[in-house]
């Protein structure tokens, strides 16, 4: 246990959710607990705030969430404190190209999520997040290629076989030094848990880094710690040996 532990920072898919996308009743008591405690316990996603904001709710969860891989932060009156969009423009590049090798696509607005078709205008739009999915590894590799010819994006992944897009320096890490701040706390009273490349830079520069053990090989070599698999209770594991 580490008592100095402030804020617990949760990415959600492979990580707080199971497989069937639930919160298991061992991690709801810990999360519970560690409220009770006075940490603050943040989401930390690349979902949209709409897919998102129920699981807060469920967990009743009082401070903060990060959405979109740190494109946005709210607290959970979902009161926006900070926000990082792309240009338009790039964002309809980087549909055509994901057209042209064939890879499905969504995006996330500030007000939308699209799943597979892109509005009419993507003008009518501010632009949070691109991310594109493809079981073929070769057609990953030539969108990873593509996109790496752009220096203003920040390219992650939250499963081996899609890609994510964020405005360059977007991270999860820096929306928890944001969240840190406004807090009154540092890195060093943070424990973040997560699986996939949009988590690694929380999980190096919090005080326990903790992996999944279903997360990415890259993720567990940063890591301080690994946890069990997010279907058998990893965060309420790791939360019940750091926190509580």
């Amino acid at each position: 246990m580490d008592s100095n532990i402030k804020l617990i920072a949760l990415d959600m898919d492979g990580t707080l959710l199971t497989s069937n996308q639930e919160v298991s009743d061992r991690t709801k008591k810990a999360i519970s607990e560690a409220l009770a405690k006075d940490v603050h316990v943040v989401l930390s996603t690349g979902r949209a705030l709409k897919t998102a904001y129920r699981y807060a709710e469920e967990l009743k969860l009082q401070s903060y969430l990060i959405t979109a891989n740190g494109g946005q932060i709210y607290t959970v009156d979902k009161e926006l404190l900070d926000q990082h969009t792309l240009e338009t423009e790039m964002v309809d590049r980087m549909w055509n190209i994901g057209k042209e090798i064939g890879v499905h696509m969504w995006l996330i607005s500030t007000d939308d999520v699209f799943y597979g078709e892109a509005p009419d205008n993507l003008h009518d739009h501010e632009w949070l997040k691109f991310g594109c999915q493809s079981d073929d590894k070769e057609k990953l590799d030539k969108m990873v290629k593509e996109l790496s010819y752009y220096n203003n994006l920040e390219l992650t992944n939250s499963l081996p076989t899609n890609i994510e897009v964020n405005p360059k320096g977007v991270s999860k890490a820096n929306a928890l030094r944001f969240l840190c701040e406004r807090i009154g706390i540092t890195m060093d009273e943070v424990m973040a848990c997560g699986d996939s490349l949009n988590d690694i830079k929380m999980i190096q520069e919090a005080k326990i880094g903790v992996a999944m053990g279903n997360a990415q090989e890259a993720i567990k070599k940063v890591a301080n710690h690994i946890t069990d698999t997010n279907d058998h209770d990893g965060v309420a594991k790791a939360i019940e040996k750091f926190v509580l």
